[in-house]
């Protein structure tokens, strides 16, 4: 086994220590244990509240760690985006797993297939009959699958009614795999600004799965489970009454696009549990500050990173290269080399997939460092 890299095992020792919050070598991944127990425990109320099992989307984080303290907190078991993930999660002891990505070709489904005989509660998604034949070709006992319908992105997914109940009868004629129902995640959906925008799109969309789903039935399906949704529709899911699961995954953090987009919406009521932590290691130039937060630190797909910081709220931040990030000053106040600053992700997702671990902070001391298991682009 490698030995732990030098970073990380000086991390380490400051577990427990009073002040060892800022002294996590930066960049750092830090998330503030109380908030994120707050606001795992407010969706948990949320979807109880709505009659609905939550399965929290792991490919928010990645992180085994976190994935067993949703479960913990009520979840029903945790979403992957991969097999990858799923992988790593079950290694991790997760008992519960979705896989919420179609797969294709034998050697995939061999592996799906291993999953399910080593997952108590193994599920993944299906759309189209080759990834029946393909799954159930390397079935070695019952596996759990769904119809997985697009929601009008043309991602994945069923296009239509006709092609759902194709794929059902793909799955019927698979005698190791059972269907369970259907999935439809609108993720351009999520951060539509404004809950009304949001609720009409929603709207919309379940009223078409509605008219899938009828469809499989007719054509006999037994469709029990209807999973989909994210943290930006929430309040708009639970209002149609068609889905039974949840899958939201960001609330548990959040970011910036979600606080753009969501404001004082409901569906943004979370706080912003997961910060990355940056330091200021040149203080030289008159108007700004540079700090160790780059392109490397940070998602690039969506709007700037922002200061969590109080003192520098406002200040406008710039990437300056890869390791590299320009702040502002903010006026009036002395900023020197040395100082620690908080940033809110600008996607938490990609954001985090560039780090191998997590902090796990209460107040200002290090409890935990937690592997970010299934991290990069690995299928």
């Amino acid at each position: 086994m490698n030995p732990e890299r030098p970073h990380l095992a000086a991390t380490r020792a400051l577990i427990g220590q009073p002040g060892s919050r800022d002294r996590i070598p930066t960049p750092a991944a830090v998330l503030d244990l109380d908030a994120f127990d707050r606001n795992v425990a407010r969706m948990a109320a949320r979807a109880k509240a709505a009659g609905l099992a939550l399965r929290p989307h792991a490919k928010s984080h990645k992180c085994s760690a976190v994935a067993h303290r949703q479960i913990k907190a009520g979840a029903v078991g945790i979403c992957c985006a991969k097999l990858a993930e799923a992988e790593a999660m079950a290694a991790a002891g997760v008992a519960a797993i979705l896989v919420t990505s179609p797969i294709a070709g034998a050697t995939q489904a061999e592996r799906a297939a291993r999953l399910a005989q080593d997952v108590a509660d193994f599920r993944i998604v299906i759309d189209h009959p080759d990834g029946a034949a393909e799954l159930g070709a390397a079935a070695q006992g019952p596996i759990q699958v769904l119809i997985d319908v697009d929601p009008g992105m043309g991602r994945t997914g069923v296009h239509d009614a006709a092609q759902a109940v194709e794929v059902a009868r793909a799955i019927a004629a698979q005698s190791n795999l059972k269907l369970l129902g259907v999935q439809c995640y609108g993720g351009h959906w999520q951060h539509m600004e404004g809950a009304n925008a949001r609720a009409a799109a929603v709207a919309d969309g379940m009223a078409y799965l509605s008219s899938v789903i009828a469809a499989l039935r007719q054509a006999g399906a037994d469709i029990r489970v209807v999973t989909g949704g994210g943290t930006g529709t929430f309040e708009a899911d639970a209002a149609q009454g068609v889905l039974t699961e949840v899958q939201p995954g960001s609330f548990a953090f959040m970011d910036r696009e979600y606080r753009d987009a969501l404001k004082a919406d409901p569906d943004g009521a979370f706080e912003q549990a997961l910060a990355i932590a940056a330091t200021v290691i040149s203080a030289n130039h008159p108007k700004w500050v540079t700090v160790d937060a780059g392109l490397k630190a940070f998602a690039t797909d969506g709007p700037a990173p922002v200061a969590l910081t109080p003192k520098f709220e406002g200040s406008t931040y710039r990437f300056f290269g890869d390791e590299h990030g320009l702040l502002m000053r903010p006026e009036g106040q002395a900023t020197e080399r040395g100082e620690r600053i908080d940033f809110v992700p600008p996607h938490i997702d990609p954001t985090l997939d560039r780090y191998d671990v997590m902090h796990f902070v209460r107040g200002d001391v290090l409890v935990e460092i937690a592997p970010i298991e299934a991290r990069g682009a690995s299928q």
